[in-house]
């Protein structure tokens, strides 16, 4: 027979189930959290002592109670004192960020990256930027390790970019390059910008509350996060959402990974500009310039806007048909291309999808807006922390 959970067991994951909840909730009081958490009081007041004692939460009296007797001990994250770095690889820019514990972004960096930069030539500038935030971090802060979000297909296990085609990467030991520049005392984790986002988005964005969502994050390529069931769908190596890699087109154009037809071919950056006949332009301030013409009557622009929303809608109907979402999120340009034509996207979801799938689908853009992927990768390296408060130092 196999035994049970120890009391050390048990008091660890009471820890850190009260250290998440005050992580994505925010000040909590000590009476909610023995309500949400389905613990006696006199267990919070444990739990809440030794989560503070490590530097993690600090507990204080509510600023506003409205009620008569004694109020219960609000407890907050140290969110000034405890922190993780957060970097976001996209195709045109380099963003890195000190998130602290609760989601804040306590201070931030953006460059620009300018197309065909090598990974080597990408680590230095994030170390720089990292290097600069580090120089007003407090003497006693705690850095709980690092998340990256890259536009790529990530090996889960080690965090080797093994296909980034609109960044030019193959097998790029990105993962261990962030590391080597850190330390080893700082763990680094990465993850593909999409998932990122959809778990920014599901932990305390616009897919709080919701168990099955997709994200589609759209720059040069288009990518998907994927959550069923209130859990991350990435595959069996880490690759899953490579949802712009769909062919619907068996002889249409050539997509940077090598094959023909693929749906990002139609909605992502060089379709629409092709269509648009602005094949030189490139970049998101292109895109926005072709929906600003077709909102000013131009002709060619709302053709090709009208165009790719009806292959977002054709393509958002598949997967609603597959997965079963209640919720689809389009971030990135997908977000920009959604708002210039959603009335094509939703009009071709209706005609394509299931309608038991597509009854309850609601579509949304991201409530954290671009700060999702950098949040959602500084959730990657909090959930070693949030799995067990007391195994980080």
């Amino acid at each position: 027979m196999r035994a049970g959970p120890s009391q050390d067991d048990i008091r660890r994951q009471n820890l850190g189930a009260l250290l998440r909840y005050v992580h994505l909730h925010g000040a909590t009081s000590r009476a909610e959290l023995t309500t949400t958490l389905g613990l006696n009081r006199s267990t919070i007041g444990a739990l809440t002592t030794e989560l503070a004692a490590a530097g993690l939460v600090s507990e204080g009296a509510p600023k506003e109670t409205g009620r008569a007797g004694r109020p219960s001990l609000v407890v907050r994250p140290e969110s000034a004192r405890v922190y993780a770095y957060a970097y976001s690889i996209e195709v045109d820019r380099l963003r890195v960020a000190r998130i602290g514990l609760g989601g804040g972004v306590l201070d931030r960096r953006e460059l620009e990256r300018p197309r065909g930069i090598t990974a080597a030539e990408a680590v230095p500038l994030l170390a720089r930027a990292a290097t600069e935030m580090r120089r007003s971090v407090p003497a006693d802060a705690i850095c709980v390790g690092a998340g990256v979000a890259v536009c790529g297909m990530v090996r889960r296990d080690d965090g080797l970019v093994r296909l980034g085609p609109t960044m030019g990467w193959v097998d790029e030991p990105i993962g261990a390059a962030i590391g080597a520049e850190l330390g080893p005392d700082v763990p680094v984790v990465v993850g593909n910008v999409a998932d990122v986002a959809a778990f920014a988005e599901h932990a305390r964005g616009a897919a709080s509350g919701c168990d099955n969502v997709i994200y589609l994050y759209g720059d040069v390529g288009v990518g998907a996060g994927i959550i069923t069931g209130g859990r991350r769908l990435t595959g069996h190596g880490g690759y899953g959402g490579e949802v712009g890699h769909m062919v619907v087109l068996r002889d249409g154009a050539r997509c940077e990974c090598g094959s023909r037809g693929c749906w990002e071919t139609e909605i992502g950056e060089h379709g629409l500009l092709r269509a648009a006949g602005r094949s030189d332009a490139r970049g998101r301030d292109a895109l926005l310039a072709v929906f600003d013409a077709a909102d000013r009557g131009d002709a060619r622009a709302q053709t090709a806007v009208r165009t790719a929303g009806d292959w977002l809608g054709f393509g958002v109907a598949n997967l609603v048909n597959i997965f079963n979402p209640e919720l689809v999120i389009f971030g990135g340009t997908m977000r920009d291309l959604y708002l210039a034509a959603a009335a094509q996207v939703r009009s071709r979801l209706n005609a394509s999808a299931l309608p038991a799938c597509v009854e309850h689908v609601r579509l949304r853009t991201p409530k954290l807006g671009d700060d999702g992927t950098l949040i959602g990768a500084a959730e990657l390296a909090f959930e070693r922390l949030l799995a067990d408060p007391l195994d980080v130092g």
